[in-house]
C-alpha cells in the first residue's frame, strides 16, 4: 500500500461505528469511535463546558462522553483534537483522567502555538514544541483504533495545523467543510489561507464518494436542526462552496469577502490559550486560582 493510498476496508473489517454528542451551546460535536461493545475507541473534539459570564467550567458534555464509553465497555486509546479550536475549550485532559488515552493532533500545532504564545505573551508556559501533547501526528500517518484502521490526513486553510481522521470508512474533517448548505469555514485566522483550504478539501473530495464525512459543527439554517454526516458524493453534488463546478479562484474570492464580514468567535480568546496547551488550565497563582489572559486591542 502506498503512503498516500487510503485506508483498506475490507469484508473481514469490523464496522466503523459513530456515536455524536452535539453540543448546542457551542455548536460542537463530539465523536466516540469504535466497532463494538467492549473494543477500544477514540474520542474526537471532546468538549469542556465554559460559561464567559462568570469564568466557570464543568463537565456535563463530557461527562455524557464518559457515560457512553463505561456503558458500552469501551477502552479509551486515543482523545483526538482536529485543530486547536477557536469556539470551545478542550475536555481533552478531563477525559484522559477519567478514561485514559493519548491527547492527539497534528504536528503544524507547533505553529499555532508559537503565534498565540506571543499573542498573549505566554513565555515559558507553553512551549511551542508541541510537547503539550502526547502524540503529533504528521501527514499521512497510519495508526490503529483496536481492529480499525487509520490515519491522519493535514488539510491546513482554516489554521495551518488542522487534521482530517480517517478510521475505516468514516472521516472527521474538523472545520475543514461544514454540511453542504452550510458550505466551508473561515480562513482569516493566523496562518489560515483559502487557497489552501480549496486544495485540502480537494483532497478530502477525492476518497471514494460513498466515504462518510463527520463535522466537527454544524450552523443549521432555520429550515432544518443540527446534522453531522454527510458523504463526500453529496458534498461534490451540493456544497454551496466547494461542490464540483467551484474553482479555486471563485471560492477564495467568496471566502475571503465573507470573511471580511464575521465577527470573532465567542470564545476565542479564553479557547485558543488553553487548547494549544492540550486544553490543559495555567497554573494557579500564589492564591490558588488560575487565570486566563484578555490581550487588549491585539486581535
Amino acid at each position: 500500500m502506498s503512503e498516500s493510498a487510503p485506508v483498506a476496508v475490507t469484508p473481514a473489517t469490523p464496522a466503523t461505528l459513530v456515536e455524536p454528542l452535539f453540543d448546542p451551546v457551542t455548536s460542537t460535536v463530539t465523536y466516540v469511535v469504535h466497532s463494538g461493545r467492549g473494543s477500544a475507541c477514540a474520542i474526537v473534539d471532546p468538549v469542556l463546558d465554559y460559561d464567559p459570564k462568570s469564568g466557570r467550567t464543568s463537565t456535563e458534555s463530557a461527562d455524557r462522553v464518559a457515560a457512553f464509553v463505561r456503558e458500552h465497555a469501551l477502552s479509551t486509546q486515543w482523545l483526538l483534537e482536529t485543530h486547536a479550536h477557536a469556539d470551545h475549550l478542550s475536555a481533552a485532559p478531563y477525559l484522559k483522567q477519567q478514561l485514559g488515552g493519548k491527547i492527539s493532533i497534528g504536528e503544524h500545532i507547533r505553529h499555532v502555538q508559537g503565534v498565540f504564545r506571543a499573542v498573549f505573551n505566554l513565555g515559558a508556559t507553553v512551549t511551542a514544541d508541541g510537547s503539550e501533547f502526547d502524540h503529533l501526528f504528521k501527514d499521512e500517518e497510519r495508526f490503529e483504533v483496536g481492529p480499525l484502521a487509520a490515519r491522519a490526513m493535514h488539510v491546513p486553510g482554516h489554521t495551518p495545523a488542522d487534521l482530517a481522521y480517517q478510521i475505516g470508512d468514516a472521516v472527521f474533517v474538523g472545520d475543514t467543510l461544514f454540511m453542504p448548505d452550510v458550505g466551508s469555514a473561515r480562513c482569516d485566522f493566523p496562518g489560515g489561507d483559502a487557497h489552501t483550504l480549496y486544495r485540502s478539501v480537494r483532497k478530502l473530495l477525492d476518497l471514494p464518494g460513498e466515504t462518510r464525512l463527520f463535522m466537527c459543527h454544524d450552523y443549521p439554517p432555520e429550515s432544518r436542526g443540527p446534522c453531522f454526516e454527510t458523504t463526500v458524493g453529496d458534498q461534490r453534488r451540493a456544497n454551496i462552496h466547494l461542490n464540483d463546478g467551484v474553482t479555486e479562484e471563485a471560492f477564495v474570492q467568496m471566502r475571503t469577502a465573507r470573511d471580511r464580514t464575521l465577527a470573532m468567535p465567542n470564545l476565542i480568546l479564553p479557547s485558543i490559550q488553553v487548547n494549544i496547551r492540550a486544553g490543559r488550565m495555567p497554573e494557579p497563582e500564589d492564591n490558588g486560582v488560575r487565570y486566563l489572559k484578555i490581550p487588549l486591542n491585539a486581535l
